[in-house]
């Protein structure tokens, strides 16, 4: 019986990201530097996301109409209180890179 080897991630690059979402290279950069976007790694000085790490970043802003309250809120790319490196930095929680 052959051993089932689980599929590798796909990694995405932050121009990928930006066109499946429909943002720009910029937008991106803000939102990892605000702790608003979706999560993603450092590979050596490379930044990659997962699919799946974007899909379920996106699934927050999910409605299926304008009165539905979602799950959540995706944060516009700028500082948001409470978010983020500054925030945890702030707070003793975490240190900033």
């Amino acid at each position: 019986m052959a051993d089932k080897v689980s599929p590798s991630p796909r990694y995405l690059r932050t121009p990928e990201v930006a066109r499946m979402l429909g943002v720009s290279n910029r937008t991106l950069e803000k939102h990892r530097t605000h702790g608003t976007g979706p999560r993603y790694r450092k590979l050596g000085g490379r930044v990659v996301y997962t699919i799946e790490d974007v899909q379920a970043w996106a699934d927050v802003g999910l409605r299926q109409s304008t009165s539905d309250q979602g799950n959540g809120v995706i944060h516009a790319a700028k500082p948001v209180p409470g978010l983020g490196r500054l925030a945890a930095h702030r707070s003793g929680r975490g240190r900033v890179q």
